[in-house]
């Protein structure tokens, strides 16, 4: 098993960073050998290569789309936790729901990971819908998408163990939007994963197949891009929004050099960003 970073030459990581990049879109530094080694170490183990270059050789042959899936698999982040950051649902509750009362909702979460992200907005939705009877009557699409195939089959499950559950979650909302399984095992209630639909997507290939979003959410995912891809994303993403529609991004990430694609809102606390007509 390659257990540390002295199996990677400096050239075979380079390749193994070109490689990815151009899969995927993510972008390594120049010192993530040891991760790149910890977590991809029982494919090579698996497949019987002693260096990344070899792994390398192999991606890049015709057919190993198996091969390719796996790989970035175990090099995607699936950090999450519900309602994570607070601020973009209380801002989608009280300031973007109430302006979208007329035709269908429809929104779209991006890197979706396990599903708590979705999840979450279909839970606003749900609060939304109980303390304003009447609104949303045209009804509510989810849209959540992610490039690891793995995670979006545990995703679509809806199933998540205590400790999943425990981050972020309350009990309250425990209690009324899950249905017990077992003694350390909740899944989501039919009502609330009716509303999203999960769909694989690599976020620098098209989305056009995905129609018009009233809103996005695109959060702590583009921190792991180029500076270009992330511009071509983001103007890619002002394209998949209906006029007038809204962009959440992560706390750490902030739109720069695209003024005359979105006009920030500041909601304080918190900040979202609304397309503007081109």
């Amino acid at each position: 098993m390659l257990s540390s970073t002295n199996a990677i030459t400096p050239n075979g990581y380079l390749r193994f960073r070109d490689y990815l990049q151009k899969a995927c879109g993510i972008s390594l530094s120049d010192n993530k050998q040891y991760l790149v080694a910890s977590r991809l170490g029982k494919i090579l183990e698996r497949e019987g290569f002693t260096t990344i270059e070899k792994l390398v050789d192999a991606l890049q042959k015709y057919g190993s789309s198996k091969l390719k899936e796996e790989v970035i698999n175990a090099m995607t982040t699936n950090e999450t936790l519900w309602f994570r950051d607070v601020h973009p649902f209380s801002i989608l509750k009280e300031k973007v729901l109430p302006e979208m009362t007329v035709s269908p909702l429809r929104i779209w979460s991006a890197a979706s990971s396990t599903g708590q992200e979705p999840y979450s907005i279909s839970m606003v939705i749900e609060e939304f819908k109980a303390s304003r009877p009447g609104l949303l009557k045209a009804g509510e699409k989810i849209v959540a998408t992610d490039i690891c195939t793995n995670i979006l089959q545990h995703a679509k499950q809806g199933e998540y163990d205590s400790l999943a559950i425990a981050r972020g979650l309350g009990p309250d909302l425990q209690r009324r939007y899950f249905d017990k399984v077992n003694d350390s095992a909740w899944k989501i209630k039919p009502h609330l994963s009716a509303r999203v639909e999960f769909k694989y997507l690599n976020l620098i290939d098209s989305f056009s197949m995905l129609g018009k979003f009233d809103v996005i959410f695109c959060r702590n995912v583009l921190i792991y891009f180029t500076v270009d891809l992330k511009l071509d994303i983001l103007k890619r993403m002002h394209a998949s929004l209906k006029p007038g529609g809204y962009l959440f991004l992560g706390g750490s990430e902030a739109l720069s050099g695209l003024s005359e694609y979105f006009e920030i809102v500041q909601c304080h606390p918190g900040i979202v960003y609304k397309a503007k007509s081109r």
